[in-house]
């Protein structure tokens, strides 16, 4: 039970350190990486915020 716990705590932890690592979309460093990103690999969603935030601020 009690390494369950730490188990599930540790996930939680690791998502917060990687969500903590991805620029807020729309930021000028959102978009630089998305620059970066081959367009193939956008999905709709990084698209349409991509125009919204950096093409037609």
């Amino acid at each position: 039970m009690k390494s369950r716990i730490m188990l599930a705590m540790s996930v939680l932890v690791f998502s917060f350190v990687l969500a903590g690592c991805s620029p807020e979309v729309g930021s000028d460093g959102w978009c630089q990486d998305m620059k970066a990103k081959p367009k193939g690999d956008w999905t709709t969603n990084e698209a349409a915020d991509f125009a919204k935030h950096c093409v037609f601020k």
